[in-house]
């Protein structure tokens, strides 16, 4: 990626989250990005090629950070729990990567372009649905049983997203911490399953 078009996502990308992608302008992003109308349309012919770019951005952004924090833990329970703990960094202005707290690009995206069909909601869900792999893949190291890989996948990543929610919409910056005796439920379920099938 190119300098300027480096800049004009990163500018976008900061207006879109702290604004919302309607509410903003083609002629906003150029003036804060100090870029000419033509250096703009060089590189984005159309302002939904540039949300893309905004959304591909930020997804590269947020798994990077999330992979760095889950990754750093010696065992798969330990990564799980340390995803909550990123989560408690970035509500109270913690997580320099992804910058002020304003909720979900993704959630307030989607929220914007519903219909199933659209590049820019199929962008959203893809970014969910990388997440959710990643979970996937430090579950597989709990247990090889696919319903209890499921199982955890799918709870810890509602999990995630209720406190992102709670963070957002009810003020509540402990929210990622508050979820973490459940993820400690969960997973113990899943060891205490294990040993009983044993």
């Amino acid at each position: 990626m190119t300098d300027k078009k480096l800049l004009i996502t990163q500018t976008a990308l900061r207006l879109f989250i702290n604004k919302g992608i309607h509410a903003v302008g083609i002629n906003e992003i150029i003036k804060t990005a100090d870029v000419a109308k033509k250096t703009l349309y060089h590189h984005f012919a159309t302002k939904e090629q540039l949300i893309i770019a905004t959304l591909d951005y930020r997804d590269m952004l947020f798994i990077t950070w999330m992979q760095a924090h889950m990754e750093s833990k010696e065992t798969a329970h330990q990564s799980i729990t340390a995803l909550f703990h990123a989560l408690d960094d970035w509500f109270n202005g913690r997580a320099e990567q992804l910058g002020e707290f304003h909720g979900c690009f993704f959630i307030n995206a989607s929220a914007e372009y519903k219909q199933a069909d659209c590049p820019i909601n199929q962008r959203c869900r893809a970014h969910k649905q990388k997440v959710r792999e990643i979970v996937a893949s430090f579950a597989k190291q709990i247990t090889a049983d696919k319903r209890q890989i499921d199982f955890i996948a799918d709870s810890i990543c509602i999990l995630k997203e209720g406190a992102i929610t709670s963070a957002l919409v009810q003020h509540d910056l402990s929210a990622g911490v508050k979820a973490i005796p459940l993820v400690e439920m969960l997973i113990n379920s899943v060891y205490q399953n294990k040993k009983g099938n044993t």
